[in-house]
């Protein structure tokens, strides 16, 4: 290998550090504000009726409300009175996971709030609230799971709609069965201006206990007599919360079979840029949604017009996939399984569930995401911001009145509960439709998600092993930084030793550098025979962080993403929570003037991490290097200030169960460091006294240096 082959691909890696460094500086949270003020979409209210008993709570002074679109008289959409209906229970001591309240008002889900976890307030924790309403100044909101806009055939020609989710639905009482299952029924009528009904939708809601499941059903009536086309719109869930502090981790993700059996995943993420292109359907391009969505029109057309237009618009797609070198074959088309909203911790998944028995459904025409800004700030970052989708379902023809035919039920099943890998892989259902795909980890340019996923849960795996005999994640991550330096100790020896000898071949190597200045061939050659003959490789100086980089990134994202780490103490009074800054003292929020760093407490982990990497610095084997090379003395003083300060500041605000896997494999490293420099100077020791090291072949004895033949020495 080349000498000045070895140059670039340090600079390569010293740029792709600089890229990750600058990325956790941003991903800090030092810039934005404060984290109490970055969480109001988590709104923690008073309900109006009591968390156990599921009971139903009327509003008074409401009015039954009728609907009518904006163009036509001709049809009315007919509910109830408000009300609100509660499923599940907050009580932790409950067989319930969670808590729903449900709103008449297009029967949907006005806020879930989970019982066994909380919202890691510090002074008074909460319940958590993970589904809540978003809300625009108009007066405006938006509910999970609301019905949409409701067409049939009159109406789709029309182009019109009714908005199912601006009336309140009729409500009935919650039924409550043997196996504590707790079910509720919403009821709203279709009709014709003169009071005629038309159609019938029955939506019910079942919560079962244990489980992290809720199931949803809409089943669609014809009360006609003649024969009904109809399609409807719902609602996803919406209103989930951020729950990382430094960034928002929030993302819609969607989940589709592929050939081999397999489930695969596509994702949308919440960022400025992204904004305005968020109307992109989940998974699959435009040409390709135009393909099927001609496929399906033709299957359905009743009439051989209707079905010669929708061949045009196959033909159509057929050529602009073409001109993208792209042609799918319907079979080939990747079946949609789920969709689901996720923050860091929790996933909203909403599982369409097929009739026929098949794992997929085929009765989801599109999946559009959406993102809502309420306050219209310019940057999309105050707070506020939510993220949803919505299903549209595809046309159905209903047979008349008391025909067979002439209802639809589509049933959907909706998990609201953590991103668990071993929750997921113990429960068949969760397992076979790869619920798993919502968890992912920090992205990284220089390993790819094939490496970096595998390892960190194994990583997360083996710390469950661990918690199950030693009880405190702190001490896991402690235990786990050790035996990671343990099992790399020997690449890490070999690396220090081969540096040691760079350093101490610096002098001769600047001495080449200006004998052979104007023939490069020639001084890579003197060079590399310079190396050879001392035993030192410049390549495995870098060995170690090669190595250790796909690990140090897994061991992060674990650690980072572990749900487990969400409210875990290390210590009783100091760091109470591994998902949250350490906190050793709080105060008021301060602001950096100039820089508007926002500071809400003394965070000691960081100052720690910052003297260890002080203390790494300084025994770096590099002090023969600098010595012989000023411009190498300029960076080693560089580095030994910006090191211990660059850390503790980009992940000052960072977990502390992040913070401290760093900070003690930090401080492993210097231990080890300390170990292989005594080793280095007892080699070097015995070397100048003649003996060679001991080795396995020497039978653990020093020997003296056996006397090279004579004709060598010719």
């Amino acid at each position: 290998m080349r000498y000045p082959h070895m140059k670039a691909i340090s600079t390569l890696i010293v740029f792709c550090f600089v890229v990750l460094c600058g990325w956790l500086v941003i991903e800090s949270g030092l810039f934005e504000g404060s984290s109490r003020a970055a969480k109001p979409c988590i709104l923690l209210q008073k309900t109006t009726v009591t968390a156990e008993t599921g009971g139903v709570a009327e509003t008074p002074a409401a009015e039954q409300e009728r609907l009518e679109p904006a163009s036509s008289n001709r049809f009315d959409a007919v509910g109830g009175f408000e009300k609100r209906v509660t499923l599940g229970s907050v009580d932790p001591e409950s067989d319930f996971k969670f808590q729903v309240e449900l709103d008449s008002k297009g029967a949907a889900i006005r806020r879930a709030t989970f019982s066994e976890f909380d919202d890691r307030d510090p002074d008074n924790p909460q319940p958590l609230v993970f589904l809540s309403p978003v809300r625009f100044n108009d007066g405006r909101e938006i509910l999970s799971m609301a019905n949409g806009g409701l067409q049939t055939d009159e109406l789709v020609d029309r182009r019109e709609a009714l908005p199912l989710d601006k009336i309140h639905w009729k409500s009935f009482d919650v039924e409550t069965e043997s196996d504590g299952t707790e079910i509720v029924r919403f009821e709203a009528l279709v009709v014709h201006a003169a009071d005629e009904p038309l159609l019938k939708l029955t939506k019910t809601y079942r919560v079962l206990p244990d489980s992290y499941l809720l199931d949803c059903s809409v089943t669609v009536e014809n009360l006609s007599e003649t024969e009904q086309g109809v399609r409807f719109r719902l609602a996803g869930p919406i209103g989930l919360g951020r729950e990382a502090l430094r960034t928002d981790a929030r993302k819609i993700v969607g989940g589709f079979m592929a050939s081999d059996g397999k489930v695969i995943s596509t994702r949308k993420v919440v960022a400025t840029s992204f904004f305005g292109k968020f109307k992109n359907r989940l998974g699959l391009k435009d040409a390709e949604l135009e393909y099927l969505r001609a496929l399906q029109e033709i299957k359905e057309a009743r009439t051989e017009e209707d079905k010669e237009e929708a061949r045009q618009r196959k033909e159509m797609a057929e050529n602009n996939l073409r001109i993208g070198a792209y042609l799918p074959d319907e079979e080939k088309i990747a079946p949609f399984l789920w969709a689901a909203v996720t923050n860091k911790y929790f996933a909203a998944i909403l599982v369409p569930i097929d009739d026929e028995g098949k794992d997929y459904c085929d009765w989801v025409k599109d999946k559009r995401g959406s993102f809502h800004n309420p306050d219209q700030d310019s940057k999309g970052q105050s707070g506020d911001e939510a993220i949803g989708f919505d299903l549209g379902i595809a046309p159905v023809l209903l047979r008349p009145a008391s025909e067979s035919g002439s209802s639809r039920t589509y049933d959907f099943r909706l998990y609201l509960g953590p991103k668990d890998k071993s929750l997921f892989d113990k429960n068949q259902y969760y397992r076979e439709r790869g619920f798993v795909e919502t968890i992912d980890f920090m992205p990284c340019l220089c390993c790819p998600t094939c490496i970096i996923h595998p390892l960190a849960f194994g990583i997360l795996a083996l710390m469950k092993w661990m918690y199950a005999f030693i009880p405190n994640y702190g001490v896991v991550i402690i235990i786990l930084v050790f035996l990671m330096r343990l099992v790399m100790h020997p690449v890490t020896k070999k690396s220090q030793v081969s540096m040691s000898k760079m350093t101490k071949l610096a002098p001769k190597a600047e001495a080449l550098k200006k004998k052979y200045a104007n023939n490069k061939a020639e001084l890579n050659k003197q060079l590399m025979q310079l190396y050879r003959e001392q035993g030192a490789s410049p390549i495995m100086g870098m060995l170690p962080m090669m190595v250790q980089m796909p690990i140090w990134i897994a061991l992060w994202s674990a650690v980072y993403a572990s749900i487990d780490l969400r409210g875990a103490a290390f210590l009783p009074v100091w760091i109470t929570d591994l998902s949250m800054p350490d906190a050793l003292v709080r105060f008021a929020t301060v602001t950096v003037p100039l820089l508007g760093w926002k500071i809400e407490s003394l965070n000691l982990l960081p100052l720690m991490m910052g003297l260890a990497f002080y203390l790494q610095q300084k025994l770096m084997p590099t002090q023969a290097a600098a010595s012989a090379n000023p411009q190498a003395a300029q960076q080693q003083k560089m580095m030994m200030v910006m090191m211990p300060l660059l850390f503790p500041l980009m992940l000052y605000k960072a977990p502390s169960g992040v913070n401290l896997y760093i900070m003690a494999s930090t401080f492993a490293g210097v231990v080890e460091q300390h170990v292989i420099r005594k080793h280095i100077r007892e080699k070097e020791e015995a070397e100048s006294k003649g003996l060679v090291a001991v080795t396995s072949k020497t039978g653990g004895k020093v020997k003296k240096k056996k006397p090279k033949p004579f004709f060598k020495n010719m």
